[in-house]
């Protein structure tokens, strides 16, 4: 500590000195602890050890130091010392008093050693914590503040503040980065936008605020469009749903004139009314009416007139053979006719622009259902012959009575076949169905057995020709 000075009295006036020769007005601070002020003085390295560090054990109080005795301003104090006798050059208290001094030095070094450590120590520990701690300006989502953090990067500052972040969201600087005081980081969290942008929709994301923002972001040419909300909406974590119709150029052709118009129609239908095109009945257009209309598309308006036609169409029946051992080979008899169904079918005919179109099939309905035709065929072996009756003229007989045809029927329809006969005396002869639908030979076969039973006489007119 530097030297301190104070100003005394003695008895010999303010400014005189001792009988001794030693000034009684000024001591220095190695003296004044033995004289009369030693309670008004304390060392400066104590009192700033025990400022810096808590961990010190507490410093027991010190008795109070008693007033100073009034003074009137401008005149030194007067310090009035106890009476005793005069103290002779080089006596006991002067010698006691160097010994004292010149003690002091080494004493006074061993105190202040530990003391000036420890203040080191807490030094260079305050000066570690000041260095790692930093002040960053930290904005989110354009809420700015700022703090003081001991974070390496970014990635431990987002993590100390609670900050989340996502793989849409944008980061400035990259989560990876030093961090030094001084520093800005900025986050900002995307938002989903479902955009539909002239018929076409996809996700994307933005960290605009509002839909103003994300049009500009997404490099969206909104001068003209239509926008389903409000430019200046503003878009939450949560995001929107937003359809961007941009203005085009299409080219209507109508009723041999061209219409060019900038619009942002949903369909072709509202391109063309804005076009000052009314459709009418079966009018209809080059592209389907609720397509999307594309910028430079050229449509072309179509009147159309037509009608519908009915025709009826005839399905032919399918024809289904059975075999039948009661029949005599060759022989075919058709157990159910066959009958054709019918099919309804509507035809539209249409001209347009004046130009007849090719029929064009709408619909088909069907009438009747085709009924199957069953035929039955023999299987059973002929009959080699019969005695007493192969040796007659058959031939000239069914000449006479059919004219040699085995389908032949009688106008009234009662006879029928080669020889001429009534379905009941063909049955009583084992023959199955009607005689005209049999083989010439089961005919033949049959006209035999009837001879045998009856002769000639079932001929009346051409019997007498068997014997020719």
């Amino acid at each position: 500590m530097s030297t301190s000075q104070y100003e005394t009295y003695g008895p010999y006036g303010p400014y005189g000195h001792d009988p001794y020769g030693h000034d009684a007005s000024v001591h220095t601070a190695e003296t004044l602890p033995y004289g009369l002020w030693e309670d008004t003085y304390r060392p400066a390295y104590e009192a700033e050890a025990y400022f810096v560090t808590e961990s010190l054990p507490p410093v027991p109080p010190r008795p109070p130091v008693p007033p100073l005795p009034r003074q009137t301003a401008g005149v030194p104090r007067r310090v009035i010392p106890e009476p005793g006798p005069p103290t002779k050059p080089g006596g006991r208290a002067v010698r006691r008093r160097r010994a004292r001094s010149a003690e002091r030095p080494e004493s006074t070094m061993r105190r202040l050693l530990p003391q000036a450590l420890v203040v080191a120590f807490l030094a260079g520990g305050t000066t570690a914590f000041v260095a790692e701690d930093k002040a960053v300006e930290l904005s989110v989502d354009g809420r700015q503040r700022t703090l003081h953090t001991f974070a390496d990067d970014v990635s431990e500052l987002l993590a100390e503040e609670g900050v989340r972040v996502g793989a849409h969201d944008v980061i400035a600087p990259a989560p990876g980065a030093a961090l030094a005081s001084g520093d800005e980081v900025a986050v900002q969290y995307g938002r989903p936008v479902r955009l539909t942008l002239d018929g076409r929709r996809r996700e994307v994301w933005t960290t605009a605020h509002t839909v103003e923002g994300a049009l500009d972001q997404l490099g969206v040419r909104a001068e003209g469009a239509y926008l389903s909300t409000s430019r200046s909406r503003p878009i939450g974590r949560a995001g929107l749903a937003l359809d961007v119709r941009t203005e085009r150029a299409v080219t209507v052709l109508a009723d041999g004139r061209t219409r060019t118009v900038r619009t942002n129609a949903a369909t072709v239908r509202e391109a063309v009314e804005e076009a000052g095109i009314t459709l009418r009945g079966q009018d209809t257009t080059s592209v389907p009416l609720d397509s999307f209309p594309r910028d430079g598309q050229t449509v072309t308006v179509l009147r159309v007139t037509g009608s519908r036609e009915v025709r009826e169409e005839q399905i032919p029946f399918q024809v289904r053979r059975t075999e039948d051992p009661s029949l005599l080979k060759g022989t075919e008899v058709v157990a159910q006719a066959g009958q054709p169904g019918l099919r309804r079918t509507t035809y539209l005919l249409r001209t347009v622009n004046g130009v007849r179109q090719k029929p064009r099939r709408e619909g088909t309905e069907l009438v009747r259902m085709p009924r199957t035709q069953v035929v039955r065929v023999g299987t059973r072996p002929r009959p080699t012959a019969v005695d007493g009756a192969d040796d007659l003229n058959w031939h000239a007989l069914a000449a006479c009575e059919s004219g040699g045809r085995p389908d032949a029927v009688d106008p009234s329809g009662t006879y029928g076949g080669l020889y001429q006969f009534d379905n009941r005396t063909w049955h009583s002869l084992g023959g199955k169905g009607r005689p005209q639908d049999a083989s010439a030979e089961e005919q033949t076969y049959r006209a035999k057995k009837l001879y045998i039973r009856r002769g000639a006489a079932p001929w009346p007119h051409c019997g007498g020709r068997l014997h020719s």
